[in-house]
């Protein structure tokens, strides 16, 4: 009876120490419009966070995006501090926060990170979701680990699924177990209140340690697809023989870490000596199964991952050293945070990179945008330029309809990004400006007019100037 009373009061005084080191976020964000990118809103949000070594704290990447005025107040307190973003992670949706008052963490605890917890693992969740003020505690078990696509960045990484409550305002609270931080709040599904995810401790503490020279660089992106590996014929054509398994290698992009070193047709059959399944995951936890992305993910930029391969029915070892982000390596860039659009007007016409942000917001069905968006990079092109919209007067008459276009050619010449296709435009000698399309559709602006008429646009679209800084 005694030890029962033991384990309760010190069950007791553990939550009362990790409540101490629960934090209430409140943030007031700039929110760009990808639609007008000239103009921005103000939004006022809340989320959680806890107090981790180094007195700082932990929360999402989202829950301080945009931000343009941080504060944070403790459980049991009522006094807000002013904060503010030392590090940010949108890949993997985490940041941490300084506070400029050191007294906001007089008699506070640093939360540890523990271990990945396992499946049916009981876990506890503490933040401050909406619908009241004060700190919610709900507990739950863990029901699945694997990789999922990550809203706030929209890449993929291992998550934690858990059945306890999570809505909004719980964003950048921890998972408790044991009394260690296990994963952070990030997302619901919608339909439901009980099914939330979780940043794991492994995402973490990759975090952690990418930041231990002050800077952050992020997670390695290979710039390669892979095919699955379970049709017997396509197995026997590239010799794979029973009991290999693996997926191949396809459409390496120009600007990839693997490129000139893994050759399309390469079957990949082992990570850092792990086994690579046919549908190309690997055993991380005994009879649990995630993308062989996994002993990646594990890695730092500029460190290298070992893969086995089969090449022409022969097996091989290879090195590769990682380099690389996903956007080095694709056409379009991964979802811009902390940052506003990008735009260049003349005319009346706007012109602007195309960016995954646009497409979200736009909800955009053009296929020509979809398929952009999922290219790669190349020596010659890395980014994809489109007249926007156009912005209605006498002189672009008859062009009042172009939108969401894909240009290819400036007066016949090609460019390699944004910046290049606005030199185009201001350098231009000739009397129009002609661009054109991968179909040969022409656009012509009349130089002198264009010029002559930019004051008057901006004045009467309200706005304040003709590009982005």
């Amino acid at each position: 009876m005694k030890y029962i009373l033991a384990l309760l009061l010190l069950s007791v005084g553990l939550n009362a120490s990790v409540k101490d080191s629960i934090v209430k976020i409140y943030t007031v964000s700039k929110i760009p419009n990808y639609s007008i990118p000239w103009n921005s809103s103000i939004r006022r949000s809340n989320g959680s966070g806890s107090i981790v070594m180094g007195d700082r704290i932990l929360t999402n990447a989202h829950v301080v995006a945009n931000e343009t005025f941080l504060e944070v107040k403790r459980h049991g307190d009522t006094k807000r501090y002013e904060a503010e973003v030392e590090y940010i992670s949108h890949q993997a949706d985490l940041a941490l926060l300084k506070v400029k008052d050191k007294e906001f963490f007089v008699d506070t605890q640093s939360l540890e990170l523990g271990e990945l917890p396992k499946i049916l693992q009981e876990i506890t969740v503490y933040g401050f979701p909406m619908g009241g003020n004060s700190l919610s505690v709900s507990t739950g078990i863990v029901s699945r680990i694997e990789h999922n696509r990550y809203a706030h960045s929209r890449e993929i990484f291992l998550s934690i699924q858990v059945d306890a409550a999570v809505n909004p305002g719980s964003s950048g609270g921890p998972a408790i177990s044991d009394g260690k931080i296990v994963g952070v709040v990030m997302q619901q599904i919608s339909k439901s209140q009980n099914i939330g995810y979780l940043v794991p401790s492994e995402v973490i503490k990759h975090f952690f340690e990418d930041i231990e020279d002050e800077k952050y660089d992020g997670y390695a992106h290979l710039g390669m697809s892979t095919q699955k590996m379970e049709n017997e014929a396509l197995r026997s054509i590239y010799k794979m023989k029973k009991g290999t398994t693996g997926v191949m290698v396809m459409d390496i992009a120009q600007t990839s870490s693997v490129h000139g070193i893994l050759k399309d047709g390469d079957i990949l059959t082992a990570v850092e000596g792990h086994k690579i399944e046919n549908d190309g995951t690997v055993e991380f936890m005994p009879e649990q199964f995630t993308s062989y992305m996994y002993y990646v993910d594990k890695k730092q930029l500029g460190e290298s991952v070992e893969f086995t391969l089969l090449r022409d029915g022969k097996e091989e070892l290879l090195s590769i050293e990682l380099k690389h982000i996903a956007d080095n390596d694709l056409l379009v860039d991964t979802l811009e945070h902390d940052v506003m659009p990008r735009y260049y007007i003349y005319g009346g016409y706007v012109f602007t990179p195309l960016s995954r942000n646009l497409l979200v917001s736009s909800r955009s069905t053009l296929l020509d945008l979809r398929v952009a968006s999922r290219e790669w990079a190349t020596q010659e092109r890395d980014e994809v330029v489109i007249l926007q919209k156009v912005l209605a007067d006498k002189t672009n008459r008859g062009d009042h309809n172009f939108a969401l276009w894909m240009i290819d050619k400036v007066n016949s010449k090609k460019f390699k990004n944004f910046s290049e296709f606005v030199s185009l435009i201001k350098e231009s000698k000739g009397e129009f400006i002609v661009l054109e399309n991968s179909d040969g559709v022409k656009v012509a602006i009349d130089k002198i007019k264009a010029e002559a008429i930019e004051e008057e646009i901006l004045k009467r679209y309200s706005i304040k100037s003709s590009s982005s800084e």
